[in-house]
């Protein structure tokens, strides 16, 4: 097989091809959507212009080339059509040809280039938490769709009782039902812009009653979505605690029971870089487990670094509680901490980890003498 001539570029067109989003790409997009707000301004100088002018064909002419190669990589694995009919795939056609088919079609260039607005879209595949997002949003499609329903029964309700209390005082804006139900949308909201407001009590009476029951209607939907991500966000650190307590030697070997219990009595601490963590000599009463970041561990004659994922101070559970070296970070890292206390209520429930746990202490016993 023979070597591509360029390497550099070979490498740059299969990074545009994946799914990802690259650097070249989020400097595109910035680019891009920077000058096309600079385009709307009335610019002091026509060079000023022409160099704006410049950069929007620039980043189209990126995003017309990302598209053709995605197109090629997904035709030569058989994936063409459901590539285009993928969301990604939507977004990077709308990207690469809405601006030239507006242009096409008559509109004026700084109307057309207005759409390059839809270069933004490229960037929410990577925006970190929004898988997590959309997860709660289905789990909890149930409740927000109630509540969606309660705020539409209070608008339509209010608009209907506000038309009859207010038509005949405002006929102006209160004439009709459609005409009152801006004002419910805008009160049950609470926003309050105050171009339309009732004059009389009772019409007043069910205002108040409107912006209090919009209080509740959007502390409900505050309420279920928080606590939607409150339970994705404990999933997700379980099942990345979990991979970390199943890494270390005298528990892999436990059953799923045992692990999970080992997880749930963990606590987190964060610490900043060059924090120290063990002093030498000091008592030991917890094993740490590092779930981001990195230790140094400052043995005699050497010091060794220990990344995410392991751990270290395990020998306190094992009986030896005077610790042997000093541990600090050496970046900005989250530990998992396990106490003894609670390690010896898991060796009540786990009777099994007893023995695990003395054929453990016995063995860094002879790698320490």
């Amino acid at each position: 097989m023979s070597k591509p001539m360029f390497p550099a570029l070979a490498q740059f067109v299969a990074a545009t091809a994946g799914r990802n989003m690259t650097k070249a790409a989020y400097v595109a997009v910035t680019v891009g959507v920077v000058s096309m707000v600079l385009l709307t301004l009335d610019p002091a100088y026509e060079a000023a212009h022409r160099w704006v002018d410049f950069l929007l064909w620039a980043c189209l002419v990126y995003f017309v080339f990302e598209w053709l190669v995605r197109l090629r990589h997904m035709a030569r694995q058989g994936r063409l059509g459901l590539y285009m009919s993928s969301s990604a795939g939507l977004v990077d056609a709308l990207g690469a040809l809405a601006v030239p088919v507006a242009l096409v079609l008559g509109a004026e260039p700084k109307t057309a280039w207005l759409l390059s607005v839809l270069w933004v879209l490229k960037v929410v595949p990577g925006i970190p938490g929004l898988r997590q997002l959309r997860r709660v949003l289905v789990l909890e499609s149930g409740p927000l769709l109630s509540v969606l329903v309660i705020f539409l029964m209070v608008v339509f309700l209010a608009s209907v009782a506000e038309y009859f209390l207010e038509r005949d005082v405002q006929p102006q804006t209160f004439g009709s039902v459609p005409a009152a139900l801006w004002w419910a949308v805008v009160t049950l909201t609470t926003t309050g812009y105050g171009d339309v407001v009732p004059v009389t009590p009772l019409g007043r009476m069910v205002a108040a009653l409107v912006m209090i029951s919009g209080l509740g209607v959007f502390g409900l939907w505050t309420g279920i979505l928080a606590t939607g991500f409150a339970a994705e966000t404990r999933r997700d650190n379980f099942l990345k605690t979990w991979e970390s307590v199943s890494k270390v030697p005298f528990f892999a070997a436990l059953g799923p029971a045992a692990i999970a219990d080992v997880t749930h009595m963990l606590r987190t601490m964060e610490l900043p870089a060059r924090t120290m963590i063990i002093r030498k000599g000091a008592q030991g009463d917890c094993m740490y487990f590092i779930a981001a970041g990195a230790v140094e561990v400052d043995l005699p004659g050497k010091k060794v670094q220990l990344g995410e994922g392991a751990f270290f101070g395990e020998m306190a559970l094992l009986g030896n509680n005077m610790r042997g070296a000093n541990v600090s970070t050496t970046k900005v890292s989250r530990l998992l901490v396990l106490d003894l206390v609670d390690f010896r209520v898991l060796m009540a429930r786990h009777p099994d980890l007893a023995e695990t746990i003395d054929a453990e202490a016995k063995r860094r016993t002879l790698e320490n003498k």
